[in-house]
């Protein structure tokens, strides 16, 4: 089984992946953004596009990686991946649905202001990248196209790990950690996944 957590970035995508990752025993998150990295460094600057989603190489190794560890891993694999055009959702998503594998999708949302906020708690000004998106992520996945839609405003992120797995009846683990060393967790958890 896949878990597919989209959103705007900034919305709580790893934060949940790595709540549900300590909480459903033998899953493994698999995060297509390293496979973006990886292109970065390995296709002359001459060739590279703004956003490495834009590479359909990206597309087809994100495919082909999830549905070689899906038909290799008896485990949940948890996937934490903002998708927001319908071609590349398609391709990603589609793709491992039309093969026969278990995708749940989820789409993360919150208002803008609460988005921008949690942007800023990370250190992502308003100017930056992830903020420049912002208003084509929440068009786009507004869409139909990208339901289950899990409204997080206001809620924690254990909270939204619950409901998600309450939605798939799978049963988690209870929290690994003590709620006052929650922020603690969340901490190292985007301290590990800083983006340099």
């Amino acid at each position: 089984m896949i878990i597919w957590l989209n959103g705007a970035f900034g919305i709580g995508k790893t934060q949940t992946a790595f709540e549900l990752h300590s909480r459903i025993p033998g899953s493994f998150v698999f995060d297509p953004e390293q496979i973006g990295f990886f292109l970065r460094k390995i296709v002359p600057s001459e060739v590279r596009v703004g956003d490495f989603q834009n590479h359909l190489i990206w597309r087809e190794f994100t495919y082909q990686g999830l549905r070689y560890v899906a038909e290799n891993f008896a485990g949940t694999i948890i996937v934490p991946m903002t998708v927001v055009d319908h071609l590349y959702y398609e391709q990603t998503v589609g793709a491992l649905r039309h093969e026969g594998l278990q995708v749940h999708h989820f789409t993360l949302l919150a208002s803008r202001e609460t988005i921008l906020r949690r942007l800023r708690r990370r250190g992502d000004g308003n100017n930056s990248w992830s903020a420049r998106q912002l208003d084509r992520c929440l068009m786009s996945l507004s869409d139909e196209k990208f339901v289950v839609h899990l409204n997080t405003e206001g809620k924690a992120i254990e909270a939204v790990a619950e409901e998600i797995a309450h939605y798939i009846d799978v049963d988690l683990k209870p929290p690994t950690w003590h709620p006052i060393l929650r922020p603690l967790k969340r901490m190292i958890v985007q301290v590990r996944h800083v983006r340099l």
